[in-house]
């Protein structure tokens, strides 16, 4: 940058100065140039560089030629502090309270303090607490965990779902999610769902148990009824969704991800989609007979309602094949003409052979 110093009565160039100037500074050095080529024209250097008249004679005043470092910014630090209206003695007796009960917070150290006959507000006390962490005069313990829990080992194929992964097509994210569905005293299901994030599309399932053969039988079923390839899945930590699910998804090619603890809320499409399988078939169909076969049998009804009948307010009142259908580029048709096909007993076993009565196009096209 050329730099223009005055000297005498007139301007010349300088050569390269090493003083290093901000950002800011090259920026106001800028207005001191412009000014002296528009001839001392200030109301023209603020309207071209869109500053005020106050700001520009501000700094034209403090501007020193043969001193560029006029131009940067001063610190706006009070000259004159606030210093602390507590006394000496108080500071020691809020050190040592905390000394005795370090996990008391400002509440409580006050009321001992009143105890004692001291009266001080509760922020006074907050104020001390931070002048004395501020000084490195109190030190907060080192944390000590005394948990029982041991912490699960890694795993060996599920990972965190990465931040930049957005699914976009039917099947580039199918949340899974089991449920506990006790109707009588005795009677203990499991609820398998499976959700598909864009289409909305679901699979649900009930076997006896959740466990990790059960969830890997699950897949077949996914496969077997979706009308398009699975390319992710995510679940919890549960067990059910360790081991022998786990290896069945890197064998079939399916990335797997899993929530971190206690973060329902990332997997909100299945945890939802329970919630409208339990109001909407549970709760209102009369099952005479509580057995896994029976309630499958309904279960792939209500499946195919869910599915093809039932409008859904997330896809424009669409069902999920009439979306589907919309996004392959498909008329859509009623989905009234297709007869339902019953789970035989033993879902898994009735599931392994059967393909899709949904058939769609293989290449994708987005949805206007």
């Amino acid at each position: 940058m050329r730099i223009g110093s005055l000297i005498g009565h007139g301007w010349v160039r300088a050569g390269r100065s090493d003083i290093e100037l901000s950002a800011a500074a090259k920026r106001r050095l800028k207005w001191m140039d412009y000014y002296r080529q528009c001839g001392g024209n200030a109301r023209l250097v603020c309207r071209h560089f869109d500053i005020s008249p106050q700001t520009f004679y501000r700094w034209r005043r403090r501007y020193n030629c043969r001193d560029l470092t006029t131009l940067a910014g001063r610190s706006c630090r009070p000259r004159r502090l606030r210093q602390p209206t507590w006394s000496a003695e108080l500071e020691r007796a809020v050190l040592a309270l905390r000394r005795q009960y370090p996990r008391w917070g400002k509440d409580k150290l006050q009321v001992l303090l009143g105890n004692q006959g001291r009266a001080v507000s509760v922020s006074m006390v907050g104020r001390i607490l931070k002048r004395l962490k501020r000084r490195a005069v109190l030190v907060e313990p080192v944390p000590n965990s005394i948990s029982a829990r041991r912490p699960r080992p890694p795993r060996p194929y599920a990972i965190r779902k990465p931040k930049d992964y957005v699914p976009h097509a039917p099947g580039d994210l199918v949340e899974i999610d089991t449920l506990d569905v006790r109707p009588l005293p005795g009677v203990g299901l499991k609820h398998f769902t499976a959700r598909d994030l864009v289409s909305r599309w679901d699979v649900i399932e009930v076997h006896s148990r959740a466990t990790a053969t059960t969830a890997s039988g699950f897949l077949d079923t996914l496969q077997s009824r979706l009308p398009f390839p699975i390319r992710a899945a995510q679940v919890d930590g549960g067990s059910e969704f360790r081991a022998q699910f786990e290896t069945e998804c890197e064998r079939r090619g399916i990335r797997l991800f899993v929530l971190p603890p206690r973060s329902p809320k990332l997997n909100g499409a299945v945890e939802r989609a329970q919630r409208t399988h339990t109001e909407e078939f549970y709760e209102i169909r009369p099952f005479a007979d509580w057995t896994v076969a029976a309630v499958n049998r309904e279960a792939r009804n209500w499946e195919r309602v869910y599915n093809t009948v039932r409008p859904h307010q997330a896809l424009g009142y669409l069902t999920p094949l009439q979306f589907l259908r919309h996004w392959r580029g498909e008329a859509i048709a009623s989905p009234l003409n297709r007869p339902a096909r019953a789970a035989g007993p033993g879902s898994r076993a009735a599931s392994g052979g059967e393909r899709s009565e949904y058939t769609l196009d293989a290449a994708p096209a987005r949805a206007p």
